[in-house]
């Protein structure tokens, strides 16, 4: 079964380097999603590419392309969602934060070397969640403040791999090391759930603003799990973690992508000859906006729709 080798294969290889966080108190608030009509995007956006190295960058149309970090080639690292600042894990195992000129150490003791490892910003943008790796099934996920500040237990969940955060700041969500599932992380309660509908996965891009749908990567049975990387492009499936249903995507073409806002609206990426195109859902599924990417980011991966 080609799906649960690879990814597993790196956790338990990199399991001795890891170290157990602290552990304190739990969740983290964030204010509810404005109510008034959301202001059109504008195609500003972070992308990630690879070459010689991993490259994170912020489209502004109008501006151009300015670069925001050159991460660790650990392929550990995450774009804050106001598109300022990026996190990552260096060779060493340090949780580092770039923001401007300035890159600050928030957490030691990390796994490196695991892609799927990533670790996820808050809505709000001040806080992170990270897993530091291990051989448990279930491992805790720790929360600290983007200064090094305030680092907390937040709970423990199989689902360590490409954490997401709900905009309403109560629940991550990540994929099991070994692509058995997706798993639901309430902050509040400290409770981890799988989600149902999901019987192999590879990738979380996001959750719904009430954490109630999953973006996710479905496998097949006979599909290579890979070996964790954040993924330049996937086919978007949207699960109801309660329930299992599926939610249709009314967008054609080549999907190659989808992303929550915090407002409930849902971008959707699609490819084309020269350049994909970002296709703005409202929450009912109408068409509110079609936005062409940049012609450089075809390839690239997005990481944040600002």
């Amino acid at each position: 079964m080609k799906h649960r080798t690879l990814t597993c294969l790196a956790l338990a290889t990199a399991a001795a380097l890891a170290a157990a966080p602290s552990a304190t108190a739990a969740a983290v608030a964030v204010p509810s999603a404005a109510t008034a009509a959301p202001a059109p995007l504008t195609g500003a956006a972070v992308y990630a590419t690879y070459t010689k190295g991993y490259k994170v960058a912020r489209y502004q149309p109008g501006t151009g392309w300015r670069t925001l970090a050159a991460p660790s080639a650990t392929g550990q690292f995450a774009a804050s969602p106001d598109g300022k600042k990026v996190a990552w894990v260096t060779d060493g195992g340090r949780l580092v934060v770039r923001q401007g000129g300035k890159v600050t150490t928030v957490a030691q003791g990390l796994t490196a070397g695991v892609p799927c490892l990533t670790p996820v910003w808050s809505p709000d943008s001040r806080r992170l969640a990270y897993v530091v790796g291990g051989k448990a099934e279930k491992q805790v996920v720790t929360v600290v403040n983007a200064d090094g500040t305030g680092e907390r237990d937040a709970g423990s969940t199989t689902g360590v791999c490409h954490l997401a955060w709900s905009a309403n700041g109560r629940y991550l969500a990540g994929f099991a090391g070994t692509t058995e599932g997706v798993y639901r992380l309430d902050l509040t309660t400290r409770r981890s759930v799988k989600v149902k509908g999901v019987t192999l996965a590879n990738h979380v891009q996001g959750l719904s603003p009430d954490g109630r749908k999953v973006i996710v990567n479905l496998l097949g049975r006979d599909d290579p799990g890979g070996d964790g990387s954040w993924p330049t492009a996937f086919k978007p499936a949207i699960v109801d973690a309660v329930t299992g249903a599926r939610q249709p995507i009314g967008v054609r073409g080549t999907l190659l992508g989808a992303f929550y806002l915090p407002d409930g609206r849902l971008v959707v990426r699609v490819a084309g000859a020269s350049r994909n195109t970002l296709v703005v859902l409202s929450a009912a599924g109408k068409t509110l906006q079609r936005i062409p990417e940049p012609a450089a980011a075809k390839n690239q991966a997005l990481l944040q729709v600002l």
